[in-house]
């Protein structure tokens, strides 16, 4: 979606470009034979592309679309004992009879950083930061 929304601009701002070398080629021709003709054309160019102007700002600010929410990033965990959390982990212990050392809390939770995959056992992945982990006995 997003590459589209960027083609489109792109034709949009070269049409735009096109548009404007064509019409300023126009008035200097005009202008050569006739500068009375060419002033009054220039005027009445320039408000309808102040009006359109006008019209295609408010609609790139206002009526453009909503942009799609981004997508929430997948976590999966697979085989024994394996730990996947899409944000911060503060203390994880995947083997049996260990504890880790509590980790102090996080000050602020961790961004969305997409895909989180722990694979394998007693294995551990976070999105964010990990605080104290244990995955097998001491």
């Amino acid at each position: 979606m997003a590459a589209q929304m960027r083609g489109r601009s792109k034709a949009l701002l070269w049409s735009g470009a096109g548009i404007g070398v064509v019409g300023i080629g126009a008035l200097i021709a005009v202008a050569v034979t006739d500068l009375g003709k060419a002033d009054q054309l220039a005027s009445v160019i320039g408000a309808v592309l102040a009006a359109v102007g006008l019209g295609l700002t408010l609609w790139g600010q206002f009526g453009g679309g909503v942009a799609p929410a981004p997508a929430a990033p997948s976590v999966i965990a697979s085989g024994t004992g394996s730990i996947a959390a899409g944000g911060n982990i503060g203390s994880v212990a995947t083997g049996s009879g260990t504890s880790p050392a509590p980790a102090p809390a996080p000050t602020a939770p961790a961004p969305a950083r997409g895909s989180v995959t722990a694979s394998g056992d007693r294995s551990v992945a976070a999105g964010g930061d990990i605080g104290s982990v244990s995955t097998g006995d001491a």
